[in-house]
């Protein structure tokens, strides 16, 4: 049966009207525009026990402990730990039979007088499904995209009511929640790049498919998560740092794909403007590349390649941005660190074809302008030719002639640098033989990989291995 979609005043009323859940609404910043909701609905009583709000900074520290940052994960959670707390020891033997309790909290900075800083801010709930049960946890980040303060502090109330009567009615459906989060606004108004669920009722959840499900529904342009599969803040993560993607389809990853980031990882420090600089390796997934076997993205697939990286120890960036100037866009937009891009030299043909810049107004001059604009270099790893034996490299790549002297360009400026530091020996390695040996049972492939890598798909026969 279809969800109904309720407005903002009717989840509101819903709540208020509702006997189980009663708690805490903390706010800081922007306004008590969550909590507002339930006071300007009526019936607040049956569901507000308190409202808070602690501008000032030596009251919150006083409040829910010191910090460096206010508007972060661990001040969120600071503030649900201590009104979900504070809730239950005062409250439980008078109603704690019958009552279900939660803390909802954000921490937000909205658009300033002035202008120009960040607007964006953390958001969750620590809830009990039913009285007397363990406690549940959602947290998210957001990124309001209003131009005005006013509309921004509106577009987070309803992100609020939504977050809570999804915690309230949808928890046992966390995907349908996820979807509901933005009910009544749109992605040119908010942006939530980070949700994670916790506890009792979400035990069964995986995070990094809530990520994928954020970045599938366009939520959020990009979702990161570490090797320990914690779901990351981008702008957190990235924010001063200088930062090396490789792309791909890691399935799975081979030696080819590690040899081609330690080698650009050689160059990369060696620039200047790398020298003495924190450096995050970063291997993306593209969403155009997870459905590339048709229009539903395989989750085991998905969860075998994610599982596999991690036990490589790598951070992972999965992506709905196909053109690589739009992921230049979204790294540059979080770090002013120089940025680099590891890709084969099949991919740098495929950077000049024409077709893949057709809804640009200045077509492929345009996108080059965008991609390189900051000084970022594609570090291209050689492609070996079976036959001949000889390397396409950036040295004679091929390339249309009405082109070529647009890459001459580009060449003489230092935008590609070429990986002449590789192991000939990975050359000939590609992921789609190593399936194809998984598939026949071709031990061979076993070679082909990194050990921790065969190890974890013969363990748990991810792609179709039979052992």
């Amino acid at each position: 049966m279809q969800q109904v979609e309720l407005d903002t005043h009717s989840k509101a009323l819903k709540i208020n009207l509702d006997p189980r859940w009663y708690g805490t609404l903390a706010e800081i910043g922007a306004g008590q525009e969550v909590v507002r909701w339930f006071f300007r609905v009526g019936a607040a009583a049956g569901t507000v026990a308190k409202s808070i709000s602690a501008y000032d900074m030596i009251v919150s520290d006083a409040i829910y402990g010191s910090g460096d940052r206010y508007v972060s994960r661990s001040r969120l959670q600071a503030m649900l730990d201590r009104e979900f707390q504070l809730n239950v020891e005062r409250l439980s033997d008078k109603r704690g039979d019958h009552t279900a309790f939660f803390a909802f909290a954000d921490t937000v900075v909205a658009r300033s007088f002035k202008g120009g800083n960040e607007c964006h801010g953390w958001m969750g709930i620590k809830f009990q499904s039913r009285p007397r049960d363990e406690p549940s946890q959602i947290l998210i980040h957001v990124r309001m995209l209003d131009a005005e303060a006013s509309l921004q502090q509106e577009a987070l109330g309803v992100v609020g009511v939504n977050l809570l009567y999804g915690a309230f009615f949808l928890h046992h459906e966390p995907e349908l929640l996820v979807e509901s989060l933005l009910d009544k606004l749109t992605t040119g108004r908010i942006e939530i790049d980070v949700i994670e669920f916790k506890g009792i009722e979400f035990r069964s959840v995986d995070n990094r498919l809530i990520s994928l499900k954020l970045v599938q529904l366009g939520l959020s342009g990009a979702a990161m998560f570490g090797a320990d599969g914690e779901v990351l803040q981008p702008s957190e993560i990235l924010y001063k740092k200088a930062v090396l993607v490789e792309r791909g389809s890691f399935r799975p990853p081979t030696h080819v794909n590690f040899d081609m980031l330690e080698c650009a990882l050689e160059k990369f420090k060696a620039d200047p403007a790398v020298e003495g600089k924190e450096v995050l390796p970063i291997f993306e997934l593209t969403m155009r590349n997870l459905l590339a076997g048709g229009d539903q993205i395989d989750r085991r697939d998905f969860l075998a390649r994610a599982d596999l990286l991690a036990a490589c120890g790598m951070t992972v960036l999965i992506s709905d941005y196909f053109e690589y100037y739009r992921l230049a866009a979204y790294l540059a937009w979080r770090t002013k660190e120089r940025i680099g891009i590891v890709m084969g030299a099949p991919s740098l043909i495929e950077l000049f074809e024409e077709k893949y810049y057709t809804q640009l107004p200045g077509g492929i001059l345009e996108s080059f302008g965008r991609l390189f604009k900051n000084n970022l270099k594609l570090y291209v790893y050689p492609l070996a030719n079976p036959t001949s034996g000889g390397l396409t490299t950036i040295d004679n790549l091929p390339v249309a002639t009405e082109l070529k002297k647009l890459y001459g360009y580009l060449a003489d400026r230092g935008s590609f640098v070429g990986l002449d530091n590789f192991k000939p020996e990975y050359l000939s390695i590609f992921s789609r033989d190593v399936l194809k040996k998984i598939a026949s049972g071709d031990e061979a492939w076993k070679d082909m990989v990194p050990a921790g890598v065969s190890d974890l798909i013969c363990k748990r026969r991810f792609f179709g291995y039979k052992g």
